[in-house]
């Protein structure tokens, strides 16, 4: 009697275990399953960070091309000189802040009219020697727009600054075999790294949502990182009011 009544006491605690150990088991997978859907950093994305690096690369390059606008800012080293730039492009001009040294001008260019403008310890930096004459006239530029003649030998430099195809051909180049690196965030963007020769000839930081822009450049051998924002972001671009203008009257020099 007494070992029956053990045995059928038993029966519903066996079941009851059971019961709750499938539970718990159902319970694990589920979280299981979440856990592994959590984890997997393409989920959301345009998809490019499944692609071989070459290929996100050449994604990006391929967005970058077809843009009609871009911000682009950071520092570029280039012969020995270190450039801030802060510039704002489009197809048809730019226009923004150039630092170079103690001197910084801000550049505007639309369309072939380029235009400089600057303080007057720029403009007086000008002149090897300066003299008094030189130090007035100097002061009569102070943050006045001078228009740079096609023919100075600084044209060229400076509307290069202004120049998205040009700029974005010229700095956004790696050296040597690339490799996926970790996944980043630019500016509360997910992005995938792409690097040349582990990191050395350069690293680009691709956009994981929308277009797959570039918005992050380090240039090989520390020459430089770029941050590229507001991509086919329309902006303001005019030349400036006549009485903004004057005329400089002699070469402007680049060194």
């Amino acid at each position: 009697m007494t070992a029956h009544l053990r045995t059928t006491a038993a029966a519903p605690r066996t079941r009851y275990a059971a019961s709750v150990a499938a539970v718990l088991l159902g319970l694990t997978a589920g979280l299981t399953g979440c856990s592994a859907e959590e984890e997997d950093p393409d989920a959301g994305t345009n998809g490019v960070g499944k692609l071989s690096a070459k290929k996100i690369e050449g994604r990006a390059i391929k967005a970058a091309d077809a843009a009609d606008a871009v911000r682009l800012s950071g520092n570029v080293v280039s012969k020995g000189r270190t450039y801030e730039l802060d510039m704002r492009l489009r197809e048809d001009g730019g226009s923004g802040r150039v630092t170079t040294g103690s001197s910084t001008f801000e550049l505007l260019r639309v369309e072939k009219d380029l235009y400089l403008k600057a303080d007057a310890a720029f403009w007086k930096s000008q002149q090897e020697k300066p003299s008094k004459a030189d130090a007035e006239a100097a002061g009569k530029l102070d943050d006045k727009y001078v228009k740079v003649p096609p023919a100075d030998p600084a044209y060229q430099q400076f509307t290069g600054f202004t120049d998205m195809s040009v700029l974005l051909d010229g700095l956004l180049v790696l050296h040597g075999d690339r490799s996926k690196g970790e996944r980043t965030e630019i500016g509360g963007v997910r992005a995938i790294r792409v690097a040349a020769g582990g990191g050395t000839g350069g690293t680009i930081d691709v956009s994981l949502e929308g277009t797959p822009y570039p918005l992050r450049f380090q240039r090989a051998g520390d020459a430089g990182v770029l941050r590229l924002t507001d991509w086919n972001k329309d902006f303001g671009l005019k030349a400036p009011e006549k009485d903004d203008i004057v005329d400089y009257g002699q070469e402007i020099t680049t060194e």
